[in-house]
């Protein structure tokens, strides 16, 4: 396959995009946008089409922003592939994306139910491999979670999606000045810095999100609630900083069980790095298993 950069320089935006594509149907909606699956006419190759509607709003014109400075950065198996911008006279602007035709994990859990420890294991080497790219570049996701994470029907294959609120760095962050992404998959020290003095690691908070991530997908709900719940900002402040560490239900393996404990540690310097965890025994026990 060739690169992103090659593909990039292979399409070229006219001003008015829509003479280029087709919309076929939309994908989805949210954050003061729409994702529209779109087919290119020349050439009949599909895409995404993220177009931004709201950038009268600052905050969602600089997510924008952030997100394609970010993509344009990355060339990555595992993260999916922005192959232009564009920005009309009128202010709106869209990211043309890969298309993946299975949609996001959440919108598969949702159809599906839950998925198989092999299943588990094979999605998340996956994603682990886009964060060890992401984190060796210096930049910080911030908002881990299946609905950010999107798949193709055939081998499952995944990667990691929506850098609106991700942030390349070298220096700590503080943590007060980070609150963004969402709260139910963030780490306690997002939550409550002080029990950290003050400091924030970016990087193991994408741990804490994906071992969230990861539990949710096994358990076919959000796992550190009950499924009934209502999951207010005060309830999940108590069960993610105050609640027992989450333990999987009965007949999953002491290596899922260990794997999840490396990523759910509340003291965040004892969580494993994702380079540490793409050698962990959860995801070698499963490797090379065929995967629907």
């Amino acid at each position: 396959m060739p690169s992103v950069y090659a593909l990039r320089s292979s399409f070229r935006y006219q001003e008015r995009p829509e003479a280029e594509l087709e919309k076929l149907e939309v994908l989805g909606r949210g954050n003061g946008g729409t994702v529209y699956k779109v087919q290119h006419k020349r050439t009949s190759n599909i895409y995404a089409l993220k177009v931004i509607h709201g950038v009268g709003d600052q905050s969602i014109y600089k997510q924008f922003l952030r997100e394609r400075d970010i993509l344009r950065k990355t060339d990555s198996p595992y993260i999916v592939r922005c192959f232009e911008t564009y920005e009309k006279p009128s202010g709106e602007v869209a990211l043309l994306l890969e298309y993946m035709d299975g949609g996001t994990l959440d919108t598969f859990l949702r159809n599906h139910g839950w998925f198989s420890e092999p299943e588990v294991s094979h999605i998340t080497r996956q994603v682990l491999e886009g964060l060890v790219y992401l984190h060796s570049n210096k930049i910080m996701h911030r908002d881990i979670k299946p609905s950010n994470l999107l798949v193709m029907n055939k081998n499952m294959e995944v990667k990691i999606a929506d850098f609106g609120v991700s942030k390349v760095t070298t220096l700590p962050l503080d943590p007060r000045n980070s609150y963004v992404g969402t709260c139910a998959y963030m780490s306690p020290e997002r939550f409550d810095p002080d029990s950290n003095g003050g400091n924030y690691d970016g990087f193991l908070g994408d741990i804490w999100s994906l071992g969230v991530t990861v539990m949710e997908l096994y358990m076919g709900h959000f796992p550190l609630l009950p499924p009934d719940q209502n999951p207010s900002w005060v309830t999940l402040m108590c069960a993610i900083c105050f609640g027992d560490p989450p333990t999987l239900p009965p007949g999953a393996s002491d290596e899922f069980q260990h794997f999840l404990d490396c990523c759910l540690q509340k003291e965040p310097s004892k969580r494993w790095s994702a380079s540490q965890l793409l050698g962990h025994s959860f995801l070698l026990k499963y490797q090379g298993i065929h995967i629907r």
